[in-house]
Formats: C-alpha cells, structure tokens, sequence
C-alpha cells in the first residue's frame, strides 16, 4: 500500500468525527508490532519517531526512517510517518527526503514571541516542501525528565484565544493542546479538562492533537475524540508493555540469550497494547 499522510489521516478522522492514533516506535520491534495491531484492528495509524529517538540511534534518521517506510509500504492499513518533538532545524530539514509526511516542530518551552517566529518559519519551510506541520501551545510536560506540570501552573493549561492567534500568526496545520495530560506517564489517572477542550475547539479551526495519551484512562480518551481531539499520541503504553515482557520472560527463563526470544514477547506485548488503544481511540466517535 502506498505510504501514507498524517494529514490525510487526520483530514478523514476529522470528518469522521473520531480520530487517528499515533504511536512512538523507538525499535523495528515498535514498528512490526504497531503495524501488525492496526492490521488487525482494521485501522490507519501514524508511526511517530521522536527526536530523542533519533538521539538514541547517534542522531542518524535515516536508518529506522527506511525501516519503518519499508514496513508501511508493506502493510495492509494504511500508515502514515510522522517527526516527533523536533527542536532541531537541522533535523526538521531531513524529514522529507526520510519519507516522512509530518512534524511536530516544539517550541513551547520558549516564550510566546519566540515560539511564535520560529513556529511560522519552520511551518513555513514545511509547507515548502510538502510538509504537515504540527506544533504546541501550553505545557504538556513530563519530558526529559521533568515531572508533569502542576495543574495550576502558568503554561498548564492551553489558552484558547491565544491559540488562536498562534494559529493565524504561525500557519500550522494542527496543535498539541495541554489541557491536563503529561507526557511519560506510568499511571492511567491523568484528568482531562474537558471544558478547556471544549472552547479550544470552539475557538480553533484546525485539528486538536493530545500528546501524553499513555496516561490518560479510556473512557478519558474516548471524551477527548468526542469533544474534538483528532489525533492521539500514544508512547510511554508502549514501553511499558514491551519491557514488562522482556523482563517476564528473562525472569522465567534466565538462561535465554537468543534475543529474538525475547524480543518476540516484546513484540507481541506491544501489539496488544496498541490494538487496544486503537480500538479505544476509533470507537470514540462523537455521537
């Protein structure tokens, strides 16, 4: 099957009235399970590599970028590829010629004004080179090891008439809204400010993304999609579910060194992570 968008993915989720999921692979492992559970679901879904990802392989996208379009090709849904989280230029420079259809361009750890110049050119330079571009408005938090923001914190919380006018000062096509969820999440107790959602896609007319997702407890996640979140990003889940098996199957048999043993569990634990999360995320329709 031909690779896919984000933006067509969430362009059809939209006029679903449901939403896309999006999930952080960091192994090829992450990409045959997140693929094999979409298959089996029946579901498009995004393939996401962070940049931290990318830290991790030496700062070379090229490597797990070729693999998982391999694998998208290859599949029987279809699967769009996604840049994730990317303060980089020079690594939002390499995301077309990798076969990526998007990126999520972070700048808002920076002030307003900043996060503003550099989100319009970088949406810019995206949309030059046939790019959907993603970006952020209010503190998710919970990344590179800080912990999540305080409820009440300045920048807890995404101001709807300010994204607004991020939105027509920048030009992106969607926004990560922080409306209560954290990133790297273990526990599924996160709470949503529902009525925050609401007037952000009230006062928004492009897609509303929801980073943290791992967090967030089905039925939350189910009112989110109801309420106009129309791209749900999903990574901590996923770790979790691979490493509990790993370290289930070592346990169990400590004298494993063949690591496609192992790595078999993960697999599969990572399968039905997501298929379950993906069911959860596309029967959320708004009715």
């Amino acid at each position: 099957m031909p690779l896919s968008t984000t933006g067509a993915l969430v362009a059809d989720a939209v006029a679903r009235r449901s939403a896309v999921a999006a999930f952080n692979v960091i192994t090829l492992e992450h990409v045959e399970a997140v693929i094999s559970a979409a298959e089996a679901v029946g579901e498009p879904v995004v393939l996401q590599v962070s940049e931290n990802a990318v830290k991790f392989r030496a700062g070379r996208l090229h490597a797990i970028a070729t693999a998982a379009v391999s694998a998208a090709r290859a599949a029987a849904v279809p699967v769009a590829l996604h840049l994730d989280h990317v303060k980089s230029e020079a690594l939002l420079h390499q995301a077309a010629d990798c076969g990526f259809g998007s990126v999520m361009f972070d700048a808002a750890h920076l002030p307003y004004g900043e996060n503003v110049a550099v989100t319009r050119e970088a949406a810019r330079w995206a949309h030059a080179h046939g790019l959907w571009l993603e970006a952020e408005l209010g503190e998710v938090g919970g990344k590179d090891g800080t912990g999540p923001l305080d409820a009440h914190a300045p920048g807890a919380r995404t101001d709807p008439g300010e994204a607004r006018r991020f939105v027509e000062e920048t030009g992106v096509d969607a926004l990560a809204v922080a409306i209560g969820s954290s990133h790297a999440m273990t526990s599924r107790d996160a709470r949503l400010d529902h009525a925050r959602l609401a007037a952000l896609h009230e006062a928004l007319a492009v897609p509303l993304v929801l980073h943290g997702s791992s967090g967030v407890a089905d039925d939350e996640l189910q009112r989110a999609v109801a309420g106009g979140i129309s791209k749900v990003n999903i990574g901590t889940a996923l770790s979790i579910a691979m490493t509990g098996a790993i370290r289930a199957h070592l346990d169990a048999d400590p004298r494993v060194v063949d690591p496609r043993r192992y790595l078999a569990a993960g697999r599969a634990a990572v399968a039905d992570t997501a298929a379950q999360l993906l069911t959860t995320v596309v029967t959320a329709a708004a009715g």
